[in-house]
């Protein structure tokens, strides 16, 4: 069993890069199933979630090299009645958008029904609703999402009950070869859905407005490769090596960033007594906090983009037990993102949930013990937690932080923390 083992209070200084965001590589991977070309692409993350999205294809009869920062990937003779393992599809959430981009090309669909963190119920009634305004018949049968358009897929109006980042790029993905227009409303803003639209956009489709309140796709015949697949930084991994420099005190740098992705974050950091300085020529944050400096209490509400990311409201949360006062923590996207306070509690954080809130009383001394990491990100709560807090804290079931996070212990050691990983024998 491996194991992330910090000897905690130890500022962090230096500079430090942030690699490609996962959530953004993701879609596009997929992506290249509706493409069914050969396409290159750049500065892949090297992160479990990613090698496992590219197993699916190979499975699937793709070629797929990796070749230093490039990335091939050709679909040309992919099956798309490949009976993909459930076990490899239970691994990951984003594996459902084999279904858009199956359906995009082929008219029919059959995957099985997606897993990743458990955030409580996350239902798939969006996506269904938005194949079925194209044309397709679609269903969970049998633990598979099966999707059928034996009379071609057409444009569309879509209009979401809720901002669902998922939904937005299978409809994207459906939708960028049907015939006609469809019209997407109160899609996902988030920055990896512009991404994704620009990938399509270079591979030959006809997208507009990505990144705002509407969508519009002009459905074209067919796609082709391209060799020039770019990938934009990962503002979630930049964002938790923010908010550890604040927990811990120091000044790091953060190189390939785009500032304005990470406002939201910048702007509680700033809030609570951190200096936080951005560089959006040469894509850089520099984060500073002198440690005998007391961090002030904050209120944070998780929202959809570009409010406050979800997926760093367990690193804020344990970013608040250092700071004076009463913080209270929201959770405004998934019912069920409070499990790792459990784990910040064993270490000596004074957190209440009420709901979906935190109510956090700063300002006690958090000691190292044996934590589990529940989540993906709840697990970066812990690295930050372990980072700031008195003796040694061990990280298990660290698969999870794997997901989603390149090298963050060799990223946080060249920053001077004392953190390494450890085998140990199993139980």
């Amino acid at each position: 069993m491996e194991k992330i083992v910090i000897c905690g209070k130890r500022p962090l200084n230096g500079t430090v890069r942030m690699a490609s965001m996962k959530n953004a590589a993701l879609p596009i991977i997929f992506a290249t199933v509706l493409v069914g070309e050969r396409c290159i692409i750049k500065d892949l993350p090297d992160v479990s979630d990613i090698n496992l999205s590219l197993e699916i294809l190979v499975q699937m009869g793709a070629v797929c090299e990796r070749n230093g920062r490039e990335t091939m990937i050709d679909t040309s003779s992919i099956d798309p009645d490949t009976d993909i393992p459930l076990e490899l599809v239970k691994k990951m959430r984003a594996s459902y958008y084999l279904v858009g981009a199956l359906l995009g090309r082929y008219q029919k669909a059959r995957v099985g029904y997606p897993g990743g963190c458990d955030f409580g119920t996350r239902p798939i009634d969006q996506h269904l609703k938005c194949f079925s305004a194209l044309g397709a018949k679609a269903d969970v049968v049998g633990g598979y999402i099966v999707a059928d358009a034996p009379d071609g897929l057409y444009g569309s109006h879509i209009f979401f009950d809720a901002v669902s980042v998922g939904a937005t790029v299978n409809a994207i993905l459906t939708a960028a070869c049907a015939e006609g227009m469809t019209v997407i409303e109160r899609p996902a803003r988030e920055p990896h859905i512009v991404a994704l639209a620009n990938f399509l956009n270079a591979c030959g489709a006809n997208i507009s407005g990505a990144g705002t309140d509407s969508i519009k796709i002009r459905g074209v015949k067919k796609l082709h490769g391209t060799l020039d697949g770019e990938m934009i930084p990962d503002m979630i991994e930049a964002g938790t090596f923010m908010a550890a420099v604040a927990a811990t005190g120091g000044k790091v740098t953060i190189e390939n960033v785009i500032p304005k992705h990470v406002e939201s974050i910048t702007a509680k950091l700033i809030e609570m007594g951190v200096t936080v300085e951005t560089d959006e020529d040469n894509e850089t944050v520099t984060v500073e906090r002198d440690p005998d400096k007391d961090l002030s209490r904050i209120m944070v509400k998780a929202l959809p983009y570009p409010g406050f990311p979800t997926d760093m409201q367990p690193q804020i949360c344990a970013l608040t037990c250092f700071a004076k006062g009463t913080s209270y923590v929201s959770e405004g996207v998934w019912d069920n993102r409070f499990r790792y306070v459990e784990e910040l509690i064993r270490m000596g954080a004074h957190i209440l949930v009420e709901g979906k809130t935190a109510v956090i009383e700063g300002g006690y001394v958090l000691k190292g013990t044996e934590v589990t990491a529940v989540d993906l990100r709840g697990g970066a709560a812990m690295v930050i937690a372990g980072l700031a807090s008195e003796g040694v804290t061990a990280i298990d079931n660290i698969d999870l932080i794997k997901r989603g996070y390149d090298d963050i212990v060799g990223k946080m050691k060249g920053l001077g923390a004392d953190i390494r990983l450890v085998t140990f024998p199993d139980t």
